[in-house]
Parts: structure tokens; C-alpha cells; sequence
């Protein structure tokens, strides 16, 4: 079984809890950080409201049903999603989305690995 990290992430009271490969959960906390960075240079009319990492965790365990455990690549395909939607006028979304979209390569080839493997 391929070792897993948990990204843990809030907006406002509301926590996400992303599984990641151990190897990937640093990218996903850099890429939100880099995200947050750039939010404020946005000017599109609608800028969608981004979670911030709040934690990093090898072991996780959800008690109760209140919160779920999101797949990593479900996660970043969102996020895809959502900022390709931005309808930006000025600053350049693309570098944005060439890094959501690098990790989201990276993820579909690391699970393609492992139902091969």
C-alpha cells in the first residue's frame, strides 16, 4: 500500500482534508501558498474563495461523518476547474494554471502507476 500524507485545509470554520501521496503533499502546500500570494492580483469580477493549508499529517483518522477525505487528484482537478473558469482581464492566470495543471499531471501518472502496479 503506497504511503499517503494528509493535507489538511480551511475556509472560515469549514476543514478539508485532501489524501495525498506522501510525495506530493509538499507540492499541493506550496502550490496553495503560491495561490494565496497571487489571489489579491486577480481582477476578474468573480475570484473564488481558496482554502489555506493549515496542516501537513502522516496518519489520519475521520471519526464521525461530518467531514469526508477528498482523493488528491479529485482535489486538484477542482481547483483546475475553478481557476480555469476565472474570466481574468489582466494578470496572466495562465502561470497559475501551467502549475495547478503540472501537479495534476503528476498525480494522474502517479495513479495510473499504482492500478498498474
Amino acid at each position: 500500500m503506497p504511503q499517503m500524507r494528509y493535507v489538511i485545509l480551511k475556509l472560515e470554520q469549514q476543514l478539508q482534508f485532501v489524501e495525498m501521496p506522501s510525495s506530493y503533499a509538499y507540492q499541493l502546500t506550496a502550490l496553495n501558498q503560491r495561490l494565496h500570494k497571487e489571489l489579491d492580483k486577480l481582477t476578474a469580477d468573480h475570484v473564488p474563495q481558496l482554502p489555506r493549508v493549515i496542516a501537513e499529517c502522516d496518519d489520519l483518522e475521520l471519526v464521525g461523518a461530518a467531514h469526508t477525505l477528498i482523493p488528491g487528484l479529485d482535489y486538484i482537478n477542482g481547483l483546475e476547474q475553478t481557476f480555469a473558469g476565472i474570466q481574468e482581464k489582466s494578470y496572466p492566470l495562465i502561470s497559475l494554471l501551467t502549475e495547478i495543471r503540472a501537479l495534476q499531471a503528476q498525480l494522474e501518472q502517479w495513479y495510473e502507476e499504482e492500478a498498474e502496479g
